[in-house]
């Protein structure tokens, strides 16, 4: 691992940060791969009940990295296709990961880093932040990234600042519905720790299964067999161990059994 990306674990939670301040922690190819595997192998890993992306210096993530940019210029069509199915993996990898994320913004979110920041299950913003899907500036249009951004703001909003690239406020974006709280600096750390204590508190099976459920739910019309999946899903989590756990340490008003691992 480079020094682009730090990790740590700590009382089940797992803290992955953006570390290239000096370029507004912008990726490129490297920093892409890393975060593929850095996400699957957290997702792997039982002693990991949460996931924090987090970031270093004023930016949260500027998205592209000029370096890799001015190399991109020079791709065929075909390495254009190669190189942008990394991005497209990274994101859905961070979409899918079978832990919760809480994406950790302290400072502007631009362009690509609009993904990382979609991506993750749940989103606090410092209030100083700024948002900006920038693309069409530039010539380019947000693709890769527009499934996890459509779904987090909305197609309204997306159809305003996808064509706009205007610059947005934290305010904005709670509003829209792309992040889900807005704090001032000093309360930034106290609302993710208080999520996080939301999530290792609960049953780590009923978390990973609540996640895809929202997953295949979201936006499919109400279908017998829509219905006939979500019957079998809370038949499945009832059956299992940390279900029946669950409900009769409720019965027996004790702490369930996973608040000791």
């Amino acid at each position: 691992m480079s020094q682009a990306l730090r990790i740590s674990t700590q009382n089940r939670v797992a803290t992955v940060v953006l570390s290239r301040p000096e370029v507004r922690n912008a990726f490129n190819d490297e920093v892409i791969a890393e975060l593929s595997h850095a996400f699957t192998q957290l997702g792997e890993d039982p002693a990991v009940r949460a996931i924090v992306l987090m970031a270093e210096g004023p930016a949260f993530c500027a998205g592209a990295d000029l370096n890799w940019m001015r190399r991109m210029a020079d791709y065929s069509r075909d390495e254009n296709v190669e190189d942008a199915g990394k991005l497209a993996f990274m994101l859905r990898t961070l979409y899918e990961c079978p832990k919760p994320t809480i994406a950790r913004v302290q400072g502007d979110v631009y362009a690509g880093g609009m993904g990382l920041v979609a991506a993750c299950d749940m989103a606090v913003s410092v209030d100083t932040a700024h948002y900006c899907l920038s693309e069409v500036k530039i010539g380019l249009i947000p693709a890769t990234i527009s499934p996890y951004v459509i779904r987090a703001m909305g197609p309204r909003a997306a159809h305003r600042y996808f064509l706009t690239a205007e610059r947005f406020t934290a305010a904005e974006a709670l509003r829209i519905g792309f992040v889900h709280e807005v704090v001032p600096a000093d309360q930034l750390d106290a609302r993710v720790s208080a999520l996080v204590g939301a999530l290792v508190s609960a049953s780590p099976n009923a978390v990973r299964e609540c996640k895809r459920l929202v997953q295949d739910v979201a936006e499919r019309d109400i279908s017998r067999l829509l219905i006939e999946r979500t019957v079998e899903s809370i038949a499945d989590i009832r059956a299992s161990d940390e279900g029946k756990e669950g409900v009769q340490s409720f019965l027996q008003k004790r702490g369930p059994a996973w608040l000791a691992d």
